[in-house]
């Protein structure tokens, strides 16, 4: 079983208490009902109020969960003694409800309900501004008519701008109409079901007494505490929500700030430092260095083109003394050695040791 939301369940004695057990005669059950049925005693079948509860609480769950993502529920119930409790509760709730004849098509036709449904919004403005006071009696008269019936069927979904999320419906038998256009538009519904009707048409049956006042007071005023308790969470979820955004876009103008003074103080030191250190900046050489870029000298280099001295070089190309140098063309006393030439010690030499020899 279950256990999530007990608290908004009700115990076997809340449910025996009131009169949830008793079922239709048994000539009139459905066999479908059989796994809920406990005994049949005087001609009538006994609802297992263990199942009810289960049920109960498994309808309670899915409602709330469906409410709490932001769903919303219809109330129908249009059998005399289920009327008034399905407005209170509706209305507790601020649910949509049905307690009139149900009108075909009023799901699977909505687009025309609707102008129907704007058609009462108006009359009602109108009659409340005081503009039909000025229509003739018998135009207001016709025009209050209108109104009337339209509110007789409508007044509980008059603000309807949307098809609901989930159906609670009192009798599915009574209300076969009702759960048909639901499970073509699959929309689920959970349903007090009798031991006259087929459970397996809802998505979530409640096994209980669909006829008797104190059943159908207690199951619904639990539906209605689940629906409550599930636009709370919605709520809840809502503000979490925006506080998270408020938070994120704390944060992120948190750093924006941040990053805004970090870049505010870095221009500030450039600027500071800046305004200390004048050579730095003005250091025409080191930043411009007009003689490395413009080097006249390089470009034109007129001296290294014309060079008048290194063509026309007289000296190089004269040197008088180099070519005339008397001295050493004429050198006399190396010309002439008579001494070298003619050595006659030499010769005589020669003849003495001639002479030796012989």
């Amino acid at each position: 079983m279950t256990t999530k939301n007990e608290k908004l369940s009700a115990s076997i004695q809340e449910l025996f208490d009131a009169g949830s057990h008793f079922g239709h005669p048994s000539r009139r059950w459905n066999p479908k009902m059989t796994e809920y049925i406990h005994s049949k005693r005087n001609g009538s079948h006994i609802i297992n109020l263990s199942k009810t509860q289960e049920k109960l609480l498994q309808a309670v769950n899915f409602i709330e969960s469906v409410i709490s993502d932001g769903g919303n529920c219809m109330f129908v119930g249009t059998k005399k003694h289920a009327q008034n409790i399905i407005k209170e509760n509706a209305e507790r709730s601020n649910s949509l409800y049905i307690n009139q004849r149900w009108l075909g098509g009023l799901m699977t036709n909505f687009k025309t309900i609707e102008r129907r449904l704007e058609r009462l919004v108006e009359l009602e403005d109108s009659f409340a501004k005081g503009i039909i006071i000025s229509q003739t009696k018998r135009e207001s008269q016709k025009l209050d008519t209108e109104r009337g019936r339209l509110n007789k069927f409508f007044s509980g979904i008059k603000e309807m701008n949307e098809l609901p999320s989930v159906l609670y419906v009192v009798d599915i038998h009574r209300e076969k109409i009702a759960v048909a256009e639901a499970r073509k538009l699959n929309i689920p519904v959970v349903a007090m079901v009798d031991t006259n009707s087929d459970p397996n048409q809802v998505e979530y049956p409640i096994p209980s007494n669909d006829d008797g006042l104190r059943s159908i007071q207690l199951i619904t005023n639990i539906i209605t505490d689940a629906i409550i308790s599930g636009q709370e969470l919605y709520q809840k979820k809502q503000e979490d929500q925006l506080a998270e955004e408020a938070e994120l876009e704390r944060l992120e103008a948190e750093a924006r700030n941040k990053a805004q003074e970090q870049a505010a103080k870095r221009q500030s030191n450039n600027d500071s430092s800046a305004k200390a250190e004048p050579e730095v900046k003005a250091e025409p050489e080191a930043k411009a260095e007009p003689e490395a870029k413009a080097e006249p000298e390089v470009k034109t280099e007129p001296k290294a083109k014309a060079e008048p001295k290194a063509k026309a070089q007289p000296k190089a190309k004269a040197e008088p003394k180099a070519k005339a140098e008397p001295k050493a063309k004429a050198e006399p006393k190396a010309k002439a050695k008579p001494k070298a030439k003619a050595k006659p010690k030499a010769k005589a030499k020669a003849k003495k040791t001639d002479t030796e020899k012989k």
